[in-house]
C-alpha cells in the first residue's frame, strides 16, 4: 500500500517539482488555502511551495491559483495550465453559485489540459453549509474525483489535501513519462 505523508522532511536537493493548480469563483478560498498550506512567507512575486514526502520521496509543489480577474485573458489562462500535473476544484460550502460554477471551470481545465487529474474541494467548511455532502460527492464520483471537505480558516482537511494533490500530480507525472517513453519506442 501506498504511504503519502505531509510531516516534515530531511532537505532533499532540488526534490522533484509538481505544478499544481486551484480553480473556482472569487472568494471561494483559493488563496486563503494556499497561504495556510505554503511552506514558508509568501513573497509578492514568489510561487507558493509546499514540500511533502508521496512515497518516501520528497516533492514540491508549486501551487498557483488564477485569479478571477485574469480570466478574461486567455493568453495567461493557456499559461497557468501549462504543466499542470494536478487541479482542485474549489468551491464555497455555503456558496450555491460557486458549486454551480464548477462544471464551467472543469471544462475550461480540460479544453487546456484534457484529462488532467483533479479533486473537487468543499471549502469553508466550518461554516453554515447549504450544499448538501453526498450532492458534491455524487457530482465528483460521476467525474471520476475524488471529494474532500476543507477549511482555510481552521486547517481542517488542509494537510490532506496537498497530500492527494501530490500523489495525483505523481501519478500523472509517471503517466506523462510512460507514455512518452512508448511514443519513443514507437518512432524507433
Amino acid at each position: 500500500m501506498e504511504t503519502y505523508t505531509s510531516t516534515s522532511v530531511a532537505p532533499v536537493p532540488n526534490p522533484p517539482a509538481y505544478k499544481v493548480i486551484l480553480l473556482g469563483d472569487l472568494s471561494v478560498g483559493k488563496s486563503s488555502l494556499i497561504r495556510r498550506g505554503a511552506d514558508a512567507n509568501l513573497l509578492f512575486d514568489a510561487i507558493p511551495e509546499k514540500l511533502i514526502t508521496v512515497d518516501g520521496a520528497n516533492v514540491r509543489l508549486l501551487l498557483y491559483d488564477l485569479a478571477p480577474d485574469q480570466a478574461r485573458y486567455r493568453e495567461v489562462r493557456e499559461q497557468f495550465y501549462q504543466g499542470a500535473l494536478a487541479a482542485a476544484l474549489v468551491f464555497d460550502m455555503s456558496s450555491p453559485s460557486s458549486f454551480f460554477n464548477l462544471m464551467h471551470w472543469r471544462d475550461e481545465m480540460q479544453s487546456f489540459v484534457p484529462l488532467l487529474p483533479g479533486i473537487v474541494v468543499g471549502n469553508k467548511c466550518d461554516q453554515f453549509q447549504v450544499i448538501p455532502v453526498e450532492e458534491v460527492r455524487g457530482w465528483a464520483e460521476s467525474l471520476s474525483m475524488p471529494f474532500m471537505l476543507t477549511s482555510a480558516e481552521t486547517g481542517e482537511g488542509v494537510d490532506q489535501l496537498w497530500i492527494e494533490l501530490a500523489r495525483l500530480a505523481s501519478q500523472e507525472r509517471q503517466r506523462r513519462e510512460e507514455r512518452q517513453r512508448a511514443m519513443r519506442w514507437i518512432i524507433r
